[in-house]
């Protein structure tokens, strides 16, 4: 969990009331419900798998073969095909 400076994100008044409650200690924020966030997305794993996708299908365009793909990411040749075919 990373940590954020009230002083750097809420308004005075904010970080003023907040301080009636609770002085130099943490407090936990939950997240909203009704907005979740989707896999991947808190930790940017979820941009960093599309950049690879992309990265795979612009190699394969390109005449790399599925063969030598999956050696060169780790990846099964299933995994590769799905990649490649999904777009």
């Amino acid at each position: 969990m990373k940590y954020i400076n009230a002083e750097v994100l809420l308004p005075d008044w904010l970080v003023r009331e907040l301080q009636t409650y609770i002085q130099g200690g943490y407090i936990y924020v939950p997240s909203d419900p009704a907005q979740p966030k989707r896999w991947g997305e808190v930790s940017g794993y979820r941009q960093e798998l599309q950049m690879r996708n992309r990265q795979i299908v612009e190699e394969y365009r390109k005449g790399v073969s599925m063969e030598h793909l999956a050696e060169k990411f780790c990846l099964s040749v299933y995994a590769i095909r799905k990649i490649i075919y999904q777009k």
